[in-house]
């Protein structure tokens, strides 16, 4: 079985065509339960954030999970599959972690360096959890990505020189609006990103600060963290024709800012709204209105050649290339760690098959010791059993220690297959030696 990830991002495909395999929480969970459902895989779990979804899965055979995790996407969607391909990546076993690991420190994103992928990320792996979707590889796998990321923002410089998606609008709008001191805010949301937005905002030192969404309770706990003022979502004209600067992120799937909730002029008190939601909150023509400015997703990617978002608030080229080098070491770190750690476990239940090849022949004597010589005391027995075992444990040191040692750097298991094959130890005998999957507590 080997790790695989099938998925597309604003890296790999347009953002109208991320905003048509956009899924809701639901969607999501009831895609992971199809592709756990399908012949060639045994474990899957969907990740969906604003510029990404990608399937991760345990596959029995590389091809054939590709073709059913593609179907399954394609269907989810309701994208056809020939659209859909020529924007899919596809990482298998060592690249697959790399992928992941990455990911979670931000270096994937819009953003670089953004953290908001951990919260995301977490979301994904409860959800996997609660829907026992997840076994003894993706739960391990995706709880060490969150432990990688953490340790990219607590032992690196990433966080002096990563921009968030919220940051870097918040940049553009000063530019237009002047200080952001003072001037009149509304978060319209009020999830993961618009609470970032929220404290952002609240750091900026805005006048006001109001937060909007369609459940009055969640709005509400997101003021009292920050203190700012909750508007019923029938208000929302009134809003946006008093606020200065709008930042929306909703889970909705049509607009929520149209053109006929905006003013025929904002010239001589200019709006900027901020659209951080994927699919798209505010209407293409609200950018019509005179004295309006719309950012989305696409207009806050940065002109870095490789498409993430430069690092304007951190040190020059030169520091960000540095941090950026010691984060991509942190992570072939982990991933070289995490595979050797998997390799090694692989051999475990040949080896476990092997002592209990070898405890059967030593029993089988015993017996037969038992009956050549009946007047043995239990004492001389016992010393007879005990000795026997110690030889066996000799033996059997040195081949398990080296056996461990080879599988760790072993990718393609020919150490264990090697192994079963000196030993005559049938495949399915100790596949059937494994130990019953362990979800523990996000961490």
């Amino acid at each position: 079985m080997s790790l695989l990830v099938v998925g597309l991002s604003h890296r790999s495909a347009p953002l109208e065509l991320l905003e048509r395999v956009a899924l809701d929480g639901r969607r999501s969970r009831e895609l992971a339960a199809g592709v756990v459902g399908l012949d060639d895989v045994s474990e899957s779990l969907v990740l969906t954030t604003c510029n990404r979804t990608e399937v991760y899965a345990e596959a029995l055979s590389f091809h054939g999970a590709v073709a059913q995790v593609g179907d399954s996407l394609a269907k989810a969607t309701g994208v056809d599959l020939q659209d859909l391909t020529p924007h899919l990546y596809v990482h298998y076993e060592e690249r697959a972690v790399d992928h992941l690991f990455s990911l979670a420190c931000g270096m994937e994103s819009m953003a670089l360096g953004e953290s908001e992928i951990l919260g995301q990320l977490r979301d994904a792996l409860r959800a996997g959890q609660e829907d026992a979707h997840l076994g003894t590889v993706l739960n391990p796998l995706f709880q060490q990505a969150l432990r990688v990321g953490k340790r990219a923002h607590t032992d690196t410089g990433l966080d002096r020189v990563a921009r968030s998606l919220v940051g870097a609008g918040l940049t553009r709008a000063a530019a237009v609006l002047g200080s952001l001191d003072g001037a009149d805010a509304l978060v319209v949301g009020a999830g993961a990103m618009s609470g970032l937005a929220a404290a952002s905002l609240s750091r900026a030192g805005v006048g006001t600060l109001g937060i909007l969404n369609r459940t009055r309770e969640r709005a509400e706990r997101l003021a009292e963290a920050h203190q700012g003022q909750v508007h019923d979502w029938s208000q929302l004209e009134r809003g946006l024709a008093t606020a200065d600067l709008v930042l929306t992120c909703t889970g909705a799937t049509d607009h929520v800012v149209t053109r006929d909730l905006l003013p025929d002029d904002r010239t001589e008190r200019p709006l900027v709204i901020i659209d951080l939601a994927m699919p798209r909150d505010v209407a293409p023509e609200a950018a019509e209105v005179p004295g309006v400015t719309v950012w989305g997703l696409a207009d806050l990617n940065g002109d870095g050649a490789d498409g993430t978002a430069t690092a304007e608030a951190g040190g020059g080229p030169d520091e960000t290339e540095q941090v950026l080098a010691v984060v991509r070491e942190l992570v072939a770190g982990e991933v070289a760690a995490y595979l050797a750690t998997r390799r090694s476990a692989r051999v475990g239940p040949t080896l476990a098959m092997l002592r209990s090849r070898a405890a059967a022949v030593a029993d089988g004597e015993l017996e037969r010791l038992d009956q050549r010589l009946p007047d043995l005391s239990d004492a001389q027995r016992a010393e007879v059993q005990q000795s026997v075992r110690r030889i066996l444990d000799k033996l059997l040191h040195t081949p398990t220690v080296r056996a461990k040692q080879l599988a760790a750097h072993d990718a393609d298991g020919s150490s264990v297959a090697l192994l079963r094959e000196l030993f005559d130890l049938d495949a399915r005998e100790t596949a059937a030696v494994t130990t019953p999957p362990q979800v523990s507590g996000l961490p």
